[in-house]
């Protein structure tokens, strides 16, 4: 059983929980490669790669259709399920997700400066409260794009 996991090195490896794979696993995302006469899931290194996909899409908030798709354009173009789809159609959608991973990246860092601008904020009022000081003037509004 050499290269062969089981789910408590998973977890490890991957940071997920046990619940999280074996909801995968039920989804149809990722199904463990082998199990043990007991019933015990086995992962391989394959496996454990698409998990890490699922992880590295799931902050960008890819729907599990999308997670789906995904993983099977990168089976096709990987050889490990048959397809009769040409590889250039399977590039051009592997550059559609690329392209959505993009803009989603880019939406997630717009939130992520207006939490900073928010939380300075904070941390100037305190401190002007702390001092003694009447609150901090209000920022200028961004508009979000």
């Amino acid at each position: 059983m050499s290269g062969l996991m089981q789910i408590g090195e998973v977890v490890e490896r991957v940071g997920y929980s046990f619940r999280t794979i074996r909801y995968y696993d039920e989804m149809g995302l990722v199904s463990p490669t082998q199990r043990t006469p007991g019933g015990f899931r086995l992962y391989t290194e394959m496996d454990v790669y698409r998990l890490l996909v699922l992880k590295r899409m799931k902050p960008l908030d890819f729907s599990l259709d999308e997670m789906r798709e995904l993983l099977s354009v990168l089976d096709a173009l990987d050889g490990r399920i048959p397809s009769a789809t040409p590889r250039e159609e399977l590039f051009a959608k592997l550059d559609e997700f690329r392209q959505a991973a993009d803009a989603r990246v880019e939406k997630l860092r717009e939130r992520l400066m207006m939490a900073e601008e928010f939380a300075q904020r904070l941390r100037d009022e305190a401190r002007g409260r702390h001092d003694g000081g009447s609150p901090a003037p209000e920022p200028p509004v961004r508009e979000s794009v």
